[in-house]
């Protein structure tokens, strides 16, 4: 598993070590910053480690909405805000300034850690690309691209293609197909996807990278091969 990196600022010395204590004996590697400036510092020296940053809001020198905009200008690594204030107007200062999340005080620790896990979860899903030959699917953004030309698809279209794209070179069958897309409990029948495979095929171009295995279902080739006539 990949090691997650936290930096923390925060200015209440106590707490500051109460948490870099915590996270390093859940396995984390962590930086620390007392003061806004220090934290700028923190993250432009390690900024290609750091997994996620844990900012407070209240800092001597730089406050942390400041801090969030300089990093905003060179990253888009996850931020959680951390503060004793509760007012709307506060937490949504800091929303605009580009935090992914907000942890009012006083907060459990393992809080903490469930957010930290649960939002870095979130980011690798948005970042993640499948590619396959010459197609590349960008997930968060649900965009497919041939040749990095993108192709507009509907949602169950890029649904279909992440599934091909993943399964690559393996014999799928219409019913396994279908239970994994439209689930279990669909109640329509496999000319659904060959509807929607025929759709898929016109948009994918002049090459064929959906190949029909008669009589059992198709398999996805991200190469393809010259297009089908029939």
């Amino acid at each position: 598993m990949e090691k997650i990196t936290v930096l923390i600022v925060e200015d209440e010395k106590k707490l500051l070590k109460t948490m870099a204590d915590f996270l390093t004996m859940h396995g984390y590697q962590v930086y620390t910053a007392e003061d806004g400036l220090k934290g700028i510092q923190q993250f432009q020296a390690h900024s290609r480690e750091i997994s996620c940053v844990l900012l407070d809001v209240m800092l001597p020198f730089m406050d942390g909405n400041e801090v969030l905009r300089q990093i905003r200008l060179a990253s888009d690594v996850p931020v959680i805000m951390l503060t004793a204030k509760e007012e709307v107007e506060d937490q949504l200062k800091s929303l605009s300034c580009g935090a992914d999340n907000y942890i009012v005080k006083p907060y459990s620790l393992a809080v903490v850690k469930m957010h930290i896990e649960a939002l870095l979860k979130r980011y690798r899903q948005e970042q993640e690309i499948l590619s396959a030959g010459d197609i590349r699917i960008e997930v968060g953004s649900q965009k497919v691209y041939v040749r990095d030309v993108f192709v507009e698809t509907t949602p169950k279209e890029f649904e279909l293609m992440q599934f091909f794209v993943k399964n690559e070179g393996v014999v799928l069958t219409r019913d396994h197909i279908l239970d994994s897309i439209w689930g279990y409990h669909y109640v329509g029948d496999t000319r659904t996807i060959d509807t929607i495979v025929k759709q898929l095929r016109k948009k994918l171009g002049n090459v064929s990278y959906i190949r029909t295995v008669y009589g059992v279902g198709y398999c996805f080739e991200g190469k393809g091969n010259e297009k089908e006539t029939s």
